[in-house]
């Protein structure tokens, strides 16, 4: 009698653990990140590029700045040259040092998203 309900306790274990999952993807989706927001020059690289870049490359660039960095089309047109000089640790730009990371991820996804205006 003992092995009939130590057989039935052990089918009944099964059949639980069976039925259950240890996964819970099923049970709790991954929530919605919700929409993503692109970059713009209005909304966050005109403000970066003000912050750091035109005390020389202003309307007058002044400190042997070749460029002017004022207008969204100047900043798009050297898009690719301002990256690359923001990320070079050797030579980089501003003068003073690279500047912070999240500043320089937030020009690439610029370029990434399109180079939207606004």
């Amino acid at each position: 009698m003992k092995t009939n309900h130590l057989i039935y306790l052990l089918g009944i274990s099964m059949l639980f653990f069976t039925c259950s999952s240890s996964s819970s993807d099923d049970v709790n989706p991954d929530p919605d990140p919700g929409p993503t927001t692109e970059v713009t020059y209005d909304d966050d690289v005109k403000a970066i590029i003000n912050s750091n870049c035109t005390s020389c490359h202003g309307a007058t660039p002044t400190n042997g700045a070749p460029t002017s960095y004022t207008t969204y089309n100047q900043v798009k047109n050297d898009a690719d040259k301002i990256i690359s000089r923001i990320n070079n640790a050797g030579s980089p730009m501003p003068p003073t040092g690279l500047m912070a990371q999240s500043l320089r991820d937030k020009i690439q996804q610029w370029k990434d998203d399109g180079l939207l205006e606004n």
